[in-house]
């Protein structure tokens, strides 16, 4: 009688069962806290080297500002700051997003031209020599060289408006990288799973979409994290020569023929943030889409 006494409630009804201490206090029942707890530490941990890095790289800068190099133009960390402050956001924002869409077209058709001559390897065997030699001759072509030679043919582009060499540019520094990670991502299928298309009568278009693309996410998309700062270099540099009146190279060259050292150092670094953004855009793409990949079980890390 005493027994069934003791059970709640809520336990005859099915409920969970709860225990009560001695003492009538509850337990700390909370292992979503303590999950949240652990996943927080985890983050911490990864992010305090590049937390520490980057302390660390403008402690050393602003010491040789200061001491060794304080006779030549190099700003401090705090000249950039307030020359940034001077500027205002607006004139990133103008020169800033001419290059954004420079990028993001050369982005988008680089990865895509390297996405579907690395399709056609896998559909198409014999032509894999000349798409891997294409690929290579485009990763060995000197930019700077090229850059002339793309401006003559494609022209200026009219006031304010992106530079078709810049996109030209962008597109020719990512296609190597897709190219090849593509490429080895859907030669990594499982075989066993292929052979199991095959006996479906699965032809070789079968296996690229059910097997091989599968099995190809995570080079993809590592390719696409590498891609994305080249894209905004190839821009920038495309920029130089390409004949436009708005961007972050004509800024670039204003500010070192003015002798403007914290301009220059600001874009520099707001280009690095940007180029950083994206490729810890990729990488959080990566883990949302891959959860697999990486040693990571089921998406938990």
């Amino acid at each position: 009688m005493s027994a069934a006494a003791d059970v709640a409630p809520g336990d005859a009804a099915g409920g969970t069962a709860t225990s009560t201490a001695p003492g009538g206090t509850a337990p700390a029942a909370a292992p979503a806290t303590t999950s949240g707890a652990r996943r927080l530490a985890g983050l911490g941990r990864r992010a305090a080297p590049g937390a520490a890095g980057v302390l660390g790289i403008v402690a050393v800068w602003w010491l040789g500002a200061v001491t060794v190099l304080a006779d030549s133009t190099l700003p401090t960390p705090l000249g950039v700051l307030q020359g940034f402050a001077a500027d205002g956001v607006g004139f990133y924002v103008t020169h800033l997003s001419v290059t954004l869409q420079e990028a993001v077209r050369g982005f988008a058709v680089g990865n895509g031209l390297a996405l579907l001559l690395a399709s056609l390897v896998l559909l198409v065997p014999a032509l894999e020599r000349l798409i891997m030699q294409v690929a290579v001759i485009s990763y060995c072509l000197p930019l700077v060289a090229i850059t002339p030679i793309l401006y003559i043919v494609i022209g200026p582009p009219p006031s304010g408006e992106p530079s078709g060499t810049a996109v030209v540019l962008a597109a020719l520094s990512v296609f190597f990288t897709t190219v090849v990670g593509a490429v080895l991502g859907f030669r990594s299928a499982d075989p066993a799973s292929l052979d199991v298309v095959t006996v479906f009568g699965g032809g070789r278009w079968q296996q690229l979409v059910r097997v091989r693309l599968v099995a190809a996410l995570p080079g993809i998309i590592g390719a696409l994290q590498v891609a994305a700062p080249a894209a905004l270099l190839g821009a920038i540099l495309g920029e130089y020569i390409g004949g436009v009146d708005r961007g972050v190279g004509p800024a670039l060259v204003n500010a070192g023929q003015s002798l403007n050292a914290e301009r220059a150092w600001g874009i520099a670094l707001v280009c690095g943030l940007v180029a950083g953004a994206g490729y810890g855009l990729f990488a959080l793409l990566a883990r949302l889409v891959t959860p697999w990949a990486g040693g990571r079980e089921g998406g938990a890390s």
